[in-house]
């Protein structure tokens, strides 16, 4: 068997490209990308702001706009706010996006992954040094 990453069955993990995709953030954010994550994989995807594991079990999109105000949950891994913005009724999927920082960066997981906060550590780190300008919760 061999060490080099599969195909995902589709190019990008059935992802669609952000609009700020090439915003430099991402771009430093994207050469940090762990080759494994959860035990998985990094995933062969070669569009700007896009990054899958696991076949797509974890997806990774950087260059979205930031979200507005919300009342939906959100949590805190390492110092960086996520909000939990649905889960996807049909597969499960859970979909969290950074919370007060620019480019916002989406990550979805599939319902296959039950430690939502272990698998939000290493995004949690590269997306740290991007400013923070608003928190959804209260620091200490």
């Amino acid at each position: 068997m061999t060490d080099v990453p599969r195909e995902p069955a589709s190019p990008v993990c059935g992802m669609r490209q952000p609009p700020l995709a090439k915003d430099p953030v991402c771009a430093r954010i994207a050469a940090h990308h762990p080759d494994r994550l959860d035990g998985d994989r990094r995933d062969r995807v070669s569009h700007e702001g896009l990054a899958g594991w696991g076949h797509g079990t974890v997806r990774l999109r950087c260059g979205l706009d930031p979200p507005a105000p919300t009342k939906d949950s959100c949590i805190s891994v390492n110092g960086v706010d996520w909000v939990l913005r649905r889960v996807a009724a049909r597969d499960g999927r859970s979909l969290l996006v950074t919370y007060g920082r620019r480019s916002a960066v989406e990550v979805t997981l599939a319902a296959s992954v039950r430690q939502t906060d272990a698998v939000l550590m290493e995004p949690s780190r590269l997306v740290a040094p991007v400013r923070q300008t608003d928190r959804c919760l209260d620091g200490d």
